[in-house]
């Protein structure tokens, strides 16, 4: 079985790698494999702090990949002699108002509802587990479950990990989905840029926001995948023989807008992210910079004495409910693993598990089902409706990637 992967981002990789693991012939398409949108990502595995209402069914899907996420980590190293910069560091998400006070109040019963593990804190606790926060903080919730990964070296891993597994990497753009049988009613493979011809048995589309825009793909299957802006940047904390300067992820809303702050063991502190529903756009703004400083600033008023290193945009594949479109679609032959919006680096491994499974057997397993493929399909395209019975509830509102 030949597949063909037409992009190459964290989903794309590990697609590619597991579904080699069970002896496919794989085919992955990208001119630059290893990039995407986790280049710019913050790498938070926030199953818990990324809980909203009416995601019930997305927490047990995050749940479940972060549960996976330490075998995981260690299978790559073990695979390739890279670590992934996975830590155990738990989060910290605080209230610096008494708005957000009260948010975090009504998010900590919604997890205790949910069985999950999150402790209340005072203000006092907080800047006790972390001196530099803000003395004006009112509160917050200590989850201990909730660590972080960097994307860069998943992303660096994964792609060895493909490479020794015998996955072939064409570095090339893929200019148009090929379709074959009567009137073209299966995907055939890709005809990339240079007018090369890619067939396989089997397309899968994880090319994240860029999904849309294959020609080629009939409309009744174009997923329905927007582009989501997100700014982040890049500090360097001091080293020194005492207390660091962050001991794990921090986050908080400020003024209705989220910020986090993600330490790394390499002194790097990821900070991020506007949310701009802003089309193709990937400039990185003045204002961009200046309002997750000034956010960042109220949480951490120490944090504007770092040397700024970096400063980049990127853009997340978002769903109509922010949820991952996995598995077959209405067309014979392409399936997708596109559309993770904000977790796309903490559903890597449960992505990875779910399409090499429906590669195999043309099921998704059991976690992964109510987020199929086709749950979008017009009414009368064939999967369409019988998936949209059970997908996950739709959201309106916009929240920051992990």
């Amino acid at each position: 079985m030949h597949v063909v992967i037409v992009g190459g981002g964290v989903i794309g990789l590990v697609t590619a790698w597991r579904a080699a693991q069970r002896g496919m012939r794989v085919s992955v398409v990208d001119p630059a494999p290893g990039g995407g949108a986790a280049r710019v990502a913050a790498g938070m595995l926030a199953a818990v702090t990324e809980l909203h209402y009416g995601e019930e069914g997305l927490l047990a899907l995050n749940l479940a990949s972060a549960e996976r996420y330490a075998a995981f980590a260690d299978e790559l190293a073990e695979a390739t002699g890279q670590d992934v910069g996975y830590r155990a560091c738990g989060t910290l998400a605080v209230a610096l108002d008494s708005d957000d006070r009260a948010h975090l109040r009504e998010l900590h019963a919604l997890q205790q509802r949910c069985g999950l593990d999150a402790q209340w804190l005072s203000g006092r606790e907080c800047r006790r587990l972390e001196p530099m926060l803000a003395p004006g903080v009112r509160g917050g919730l200590r989850v201990d479950g909730d660590h972080q990964v960097d994307p860069r070296r998943l992303a660096s891993a994964l792609l060895t990990a493909g490479e020794r597994a015998g996955v072939a990497f064409r570095r090339a753009r893929a200019g148009r989905l090929l379709l074959a049988g009567d009137g073209g009613g299966r995907a055939a493979g890709v005809r990339l840029d240079d007018g090369t011809e890619l067939t396989g048995d089997t397309v899968v589309l994880a090319g994240g926001s860029e999904s849309v825009r294959l020609p080629g793909l009939p409309e009744a299957v174009v997923p329905p995948v927007r582009p989501v802006k997100g700014q982040v940047l890049r500090l360097r904390m001091p080293k020194t023989p005492g207390p660091p300067f962050l001991s794990r992820t921090v986050r908080a809303v400020v003024r209705g807008g989220q910020v986090y702050l993600v330490p790394r063991e390499s002194g790097e502190l990821v900070l991020g992210a506007t949310s701009e529903e802003l089309g193709w756009d990937t400039t990185v703004t003045a204002g961009g910079v200046y309002e997750l400083l000034r956010d960042a600033h109220e949480l951490v008023p120490g944090l504007t004495e770092l040397p700024l290193v970096e400063t980049c945009a990127g853009l997340r594949p978002g769903s109509p409910d922010n949820a991952p479109l996995l598995g077959p679609s209405a067309l014979p032959g392409l399936q997708l693993a596109t559309g993770h919006y904000r977790n796309g680096v903490l559903l890597a491994p449960v992505t990875g598990d779910a399409l090499a499974e429906s590669l195999a057997t043309g099921l998704l397993p059991e976690v992964a089902r109510p987020f199929g493929a086709a749950r979008f399909a017009p009414a009368g395209v064939a999967g369409g409706r019988a998936a949209a019975a059970s997908s996950p509830t739709p959201r309106s509102r916009q929240e920051l990637p992990a």
